[in-house]
């Protein structure tokens, strides 16, 4: 009678312990997805850098492949999974105003538009808008601090992609 309250909670814990474990988030991807190919992003932004939709195009294919059990296809076209998508808003805008219509900070904001495309198990197809900002002083001039802001929209635009992959929210 004495060892009852320890078995009681033996048998309670050990209803907790995984059946399995492992490093490597399998996620809700669907298991016949092997490899997936992203199109270079078009932009359609008239104010973002020439060079941002290659950019962002490259830092998906590192996020998807560092993130996820999927293997870049170099085939564009040809992977379970195939991204593509446009680059429609890049802008900057005055936030916080001060006294005598002042803004004390600016904000950089980015719009991408993906369509997913999935061949296997059954074709499907997923869109996701991503919209992300992040702010600066607006004493600062963009120039000098653009590379670094669209650093960090860049990884906030890749991790949507992924939760989008893993997740189809």
């Amino acid at each position: 009678m004495k060892y009852l309250p320890f078995i009681s909670i033996l048998i309670l814990i050990s209803g907790c312990y995984p059946s399995s474990i492992s490093f490597i988030d399998s996620g809700s991807m669907d298991e016949s997805w092997k490899t997936f190919t992203v199109k270079t992003l078009e932009n359609n932004a008239p104010n973002a850098p020439t060079s941002y939709a290659v950019t962002l195009s490259e830092k998906i294919k590192d996020g998807v492949q560092n993130n996820t059990r999927l293997s870049l296809n170099p085939n564009l076209g040809k992977g379970e999974v195939n991204i593509e998508g446009t680059i429609t808003s890049y802008s900057v805008m005055p936030i916080a105003l001060q006294e005598g219509d002042n803004a004390a900070k600016n904000r950089l904001t980015v719009t991408v538009n993906f369509t997913i495309f999935v061949t296997k198990p059954e074709e499907e197809e997923m869109t996701l808008t991503s919209t992300r900002f992040v702010d600066y002083d607006s004493k600062t001039d963009l120039a000098s601090v653009e590379s670094t802001l669209l650093e960090e929209v860049t990884t906030q635009v890749v991790q949507d992609v992924i939760n989008k992959l893993l997740s189809n929210w």
